[in-house]
């Protein structure tokens, strides 16, 4: 019997923006475009593996679920499977590989770290997200009850923690059909969890955690919805990093906190690398400023109360190969002799967080 996942979690999104218009008239405008956005992620002349993808996530078992913890490191899933069911689902997850932002945990107990438990299904992502997330949190301001925007989130893994840290609504986006038929996968097993419980609520049951398949630019401009927006790993992937922070300033009320982590490099305020050809053997990396720059750009931008509260070289155990991302992976893209540098001569990837505000 197939699941009605995905049909559930688009109504739910719709039912969440429309509540929203109600309060915020400018959510119509993102209401008048959800049908074409999510009708096109699931089209094939776009996206030859799209019904592959939603076959999958139709085809994934209802377990009885237990308890969802949407606060650990490892989100985990605490559910019954016998060895049919792990094993189905296991090869249907495996189907939406390369699984790269994670962890996640589907069966077991909640606590439990992933190890060599053969009775539970462990995606042991390419990424350490926890890390990140671990490094990020101290710092942020206040998320519970407030409006989340989580930009270029991945398979949603920020986003479920961002709920669980008490977000009132997270929305993600994101232009992968991969990432998105992964979110699904994962919201089929947390089911209702994350829903509202507080009884004078209108939305009271209502999920807390969406995931619009588009890039940030499709959004409508100054929207303003938002009291917090997330851009985590997509700054220098920009060929217009300036449009890119005015459109995540655009989407915040006033006074609201962006977080913005990207790849930075050494150097004072004028100090920008802009890779000849590649990075770390990505085609698509434009402008690593150094922190000094970054902070002047975000001025530049119009935000206020600009701080860097972390800076970090990413290693080779945060972000490596696994069973469930079986492709290179950051060791194979630096230098053999010297790690401290890419394959190309560059500085090896050294992550900032920013936080500022509109």
């Amino acid at each position: 019997m197939l699941n009605d996942t995905i049909i559930n979690a688009e109504r739910e999104l719709y039912l969440t923006l429309l509540e929203l218009a109600q309060q915020q008239p400018i959510a119509y405008e993102w209401l008048k475009q959800l049908p074409t956005w999510l009708n096109a992620i699931k089209d094939k002349a776009n996206y030859a593996h799209a019904p592959a993808y939603q076959a999958s996530v139709a085809r994934l078992p209802t377990l009885t679920v237990n308890n969802v913890d949407l606060n650990s490191d490892t989100l985990t899933i605490d559910a019954s499977l016998n060895e049919s069911e792990r094993k189905q689902a296991t090869a249907l997850l495996k189907q939406l590989m390369p699984w790269r932002k994670g962890p996640f945990q589907i069966g077991g107990q909640i606590g439990s770290q992933i190890g060599n438990d053969e009775s539970v299904i462990k995606i042991d992502t390419e990424w350490h997200s926890d890390w990140k997330w671990q490094r990020v949190a101290p710092h942020l301001g206040e998320l519970k009850g407030r409006r989340v925007l989580d930009v270029g989130g991945g398979s949603g893994y920020h986003g479920w923690r961002m709920a669980g840290a008490g977000a009132d609504t997270v929305i993600i986006v994101d232009p992968s059909c991969l990432f998105y038929h992964q979110f699904m996968a994962i919201r089929h097993f947390v089911g209702a969890a994350d829903a509202h419980t507080y009884a004078h609520a209108k939305d009271r049951g209502r999920y807390r955690t969406h995931y619009i398949p588009v890039p940030l630019e499709a959004l409508p401009a100054h929207s303003q919805l938002f009291d917090t927006v997330f851009s985590m790993g997509v700054l220098y992937h920009r060929q217009s990093p300036f449009e890119h922070l005015q459109q995540l300033r655009g989407q915040l009320v006033k006074g609201g906190e962006l977080v913005l982590e990207t790849l930075v490099v050494e150097g004072d305020a004028n100090t920008v690398l802009v890779p000849h050809n590649r990075y770390a053997q990505m085609n698509n990396v434009y402008f690593l400023p150094s922190v000094a720059a970054l902070t002047g750009w975000l001025e530049k931008a119009g935000f206020s109360d600009v701080r860097c509260v972390d800076v970090a070289v990413t290693s080779t155990e945060e972000q490596r190969k696994t069973e469930w991302m079986t492709y290179h992976s950051l060791a194979d893209f630096l230098d053999p002799n010297d790690s401290t540098k890419t394959m190309e001569g560059y500085p090896a990837p050294m992550r900032a967080t920013l936080i500022a505000k509109r």
